[in-house]
C-alpha cells in the first residue's frame, strides 16, 4: 500500500525527532568542551570510588530484584496455595512507591536510635552501658535494599507474563518425565523467560543507575550525584556534560548486553500459553511457605511504607493540609496534564508518520524521539539546559545590539524547561503505546480509507484515532502519573519559586520531616495505582 503524505507532515516529523533528539547531541556537543581540569581532577581522586559504589549497588538492586520477582511470579502463575489470587495484583503495587519516601521510612525504623536496633541491643546487649549502632543502614546494602523493594515489580511483571503465556503441554510433559517442581521452573520456565526478565533487568539496571534520591539521601555517593554535585557544586557544565556523557556510555552497554543475550536465545512453543494453567498443589509446609513468601515482600515492600504514610498523615494532618499543598498539587496536576497532551500529540503524528509512509526511513523519527526515556533525570536536565541556556544568552544579545534590556532567562528560566524536559523523557511511552496499537488495525482499512477520498490526516483523526483509543488512553494515564511522579529533573529544571509533589515530599525528606509531606507522599502512591489497576486486568486476560 502507498499513501501520499503532504511534504509539511514529513518535515515537521523530522524536525520534532531532531528536536527530542537535541538534549542527547547537547550532552556529545558540551562534554568537549573545556571543563578546567574538574574532570581530570575527579578521575584522579573521588571518580573511581563513586563508579564503584555505582557498580555495587546496580550489580546488587539487579541480583534482588531477580530474586524477589521471578521467585514471586513463577508461585503466584504456576502454583496454588492459599492467598494467591490476592498476590497476583498486590505484588504489583510497590511500583507506586516513591524510592526516597521508602528510604525515610526505613531508616527511621533501622538506624542507630531505631526500634530494630534499640530492640536488638536489649535483647543481645542488654548490660551494655553505651549504645552501640549494631549496622549503618545509611549504606550501598541500605541503599540495595530499598530500590530493590520499589523496583522488583518489573522483574515480576515482565516474568508473570512470560510464565503465563508458556505452554501448559511443555510444563506436562516435564513433570511426566519426572522433573519436580523445582527441577520443572529451573530447566524449562526459566529458559524460556528468560529474554523478558533480561529486559525487565536492563529497566531495573537504568533505573538504579539514574537513581539520585535515595543514594543521595543514604550519602552514598555514585555517578549520578557526582553529576549534580559538579553540575552545582563546582559549577562546571563541561564537567557534569561528561559525566554524564559516562552514564550514557554505561546505558547504552546495557542495552547492548541486553540485545545481544536475547538475539543468542532461540525457544519456541506450538501453543500461546492461552490453555488453562494446572498449577502445582501445595499444601502444608509448601503452602505456608509460598504464602510467607509472598507476604513478607508484599508487606515489607508497600504495606509497611503506607501504613507509616497514613498514620504519619493522621497525627500530622494540620502540618499536611496546607495552601502549599493545594498550590503544589495544582502545579504538578497542570504540568502534567499539558506534558500529557504535547506527548499524546507528538505520539499520534511520529506513529502514524512511521505507519503511513511507504519510506524505509520513516522508522527513524519515531526512535530518536523515543531516545529520551533512556536518560537519566540529571543528565537529561543537563541536555535540556544546555541549548536553552544558549538561547537565552542569544536573544540577550540581539537585545543588547538593539540597546534594549533583554528579556533575561525566558526559556531556561521559565515552566518552558521543565515542560520541555518532560516531553523529552516521556514522549517514548506515548509513542510506543500508540505504534503497538496502530500494528493491530489492518492495512486494509487504510486502503479503504484512501479509496474513500481521506486525506492522511483525516485518515488518522477519523479512522485510527477511534480504533487506538485504548492505546491513547493507557499512553495518557502513563505519562500522566510518570510526570507526578519525577523528581529529579523536576529538581534541576523547575524555575524559582516552582514546586511541584514530588519536589514538595523530597524536601521534607531531606529534612527528616517526612511527617509534614506524608498527605502530598500519599497523593502520589494513589495517582500511581492507578495504571497498575489497568494493567492488571489486561494481564488478567492472559488466565
Amino acid at each position: 500500500m502507498s499513501i501520499r503524505l503532504n511534504k509539511q507532515w514529513s518535515v515537521f516529523s523530522w524536525l520534532l525527532a531532531l528536536l527530542l533528539f537535541t538534549p542527547l547531541l547537547s550532552i556529545i556537543w558540551q562534554s568537549f568542551a573545556d571543563d578546567q581540569a574538574i574532570f581530570s581532577h575527579l578521575w584522579n581522586s573521588v571518580l573511581p570510588d563513586y563508579l564503584i559504589n555505582s557498580l555495587l549497588v546496580v550489580l546488587g538492586v539487579v541480583s534482588v530484584s531477580f530474586l524477589f520477582g521471578v521467585s514471586t511470579a513463577w508461585l503466584v502463575v504456576m502454583c496454588q496455595f492459599p492467598g494467591r489470587q490476592f498476590f497476583v495484583w498486590s505484588l504489583m503495587l510497590p511500583l507506586a512507591m516513591p524510592a526516597y519516601v521508602v528510604a525515610y521510612i526505613y531508616t527511621d525504623l533501622m538506624e542507630c536510635a531505631g526500634p530494630l536496633q534499640s530492640w536488638l541491643r536489649q535483647f543481645f546487649q542488654s548490660d551494655t552501658a553505651a549504645p552501640v549502632c549494631l549496622f549503618e543502614f545509611r549504606s550501598v546494602s541500605g541503599s540495595i535494599l530499598v530500590l530493590s523493594l520499589v523496583l522488583y515489580p518489573y522483574v515480576y511483571l515482565l516474568a508473570r507474563t512470560t510464565f503465563l503465556e508458556q505452554s501448559n503441554s511443555l510444563l506436562q510433559t516435564a513433570r511426566v518425565l519426572g522433573c519436580s517442581p523445582w527441577q520443572s521452573f529451573y530447566k524449562v520456565s526459566l529458559p524460556m523467560a528468560r529474554p523478558a526478565i533480561m529486559v525487565a533487568l536492563t529497566l531495573v539496571a537504568m533505573e538504579t543507575l539514574a537513581d539520585f534520591a535515595v543514594v543521595n539521601y543514604f550519602a552514598v555517593p555514585t555517578i549520578t550525584t557526582a553529576v549534580y554535585d559538579t553540575w552545582l557544586g563546582y559549577g562546571n557544565l563541561a564537567a557534569a556534560a561528561r559525566l554524564s556523557a559516562l552514564m550514557l556510555i554505561s546505558i547504552f552497554i546495557l542495552v547492548a548486553i541486553e540485545r545481544a543475550g536475547r538475539t543468542k536465545q532461540r525457544h519456541y512453543q506450538k501453543t500461546t500459553g492461552q490453555d488453562k494453567k494446572q498449577r502445582y498443589q501445595l499444601s502444608g509446609p509448601k503452602a505456608g511457605f509460598a504464602l510467607f513468601i509472598c507476604l513478607s515482600l508484599f508487606s515489607a515492600a508497600f504495606v509497611l511504607p503506607f501504613v507509616n504514610l497514613i498514620n504519619f498523615a493522621y497525627h500530622y494532618f494540620e502540618q499536611s493540609w496546607t495552601s502549599e499543598f493545594f498550590n503544589y498539587s495544582v502545579n504538578s496536576f497542570m504540568l502534567a496534564i499539558m506534558v500529557c497532551f504535547i506527548c499524546l500529540l507528538t505520539g499520534l503524528l511520529l506513529a502514524s508518520f512511521k505507519r503511513l509512509s511507504n519510506k524505509t526511513s520513516s522508522i527513524i523519527p519515531a526512535r530518536l524521539a523515543s531516545t529520551g526515556y533512556a536518560l537519566p533525570g540529571t543528565v537529561l536536565a543537563i541536555g535540556i539546559l544546555i541549548p536553552l541556556s544558549l538561547l537565552d544568552h542569544s536573544i540577550n544579545q540581539i537585545a543588547e545590539w538593539f540597546n534594549s534590556d533583554g528579556p533575561g532567562l525566558i526559556f531556561s528560566g521559565s515552566l518552558f524547561a521543565i515542560t520541555a524536559g518532560y516531553v523529552v523523557r516521556f514522549s517514548a511511552i506515548s509513542i510506543g503505546s500508540i505504534e503497538a496499537s496502530l500494528t493491530k488495525i489492518s492495512p486494509s482499512i487504510d486502503m479503504v480509507s484512501v479509496t474513500s477520498g481521506l486525506s492522511p490526516l483525516k485518515m488518522l483523526f477519523r479512522v485510527h484515532l477511534p480504533l487506538v483509543r485504548k492505546g491513547v488512553i493507557a499512553a495518557a494515564l502513563l505519562v500522566f502519573i510518570e510526570s507526578m511522579k519525577e523528581l529529579p529533573a523536576a529538581l534541576l529544571l523547575r524555575p524559582f519559586g516552582f514546586e511541584t509533589l514530588a519536589t514538595y515530599v523530597y524536601q521534607f525528606v531531606s529534612d527528616e520531616q517526612l511527617e509534614h509531606g506524608a498527605l502530598a507522599a500519599i497523593v502520589i502512591v494513589l495517582l500511581g495505582l492507578i495504571p497498575l489497576i489497568f494493567l492488571n486486568r489486561s494481564l488478567e486476560k492472559l488466565h
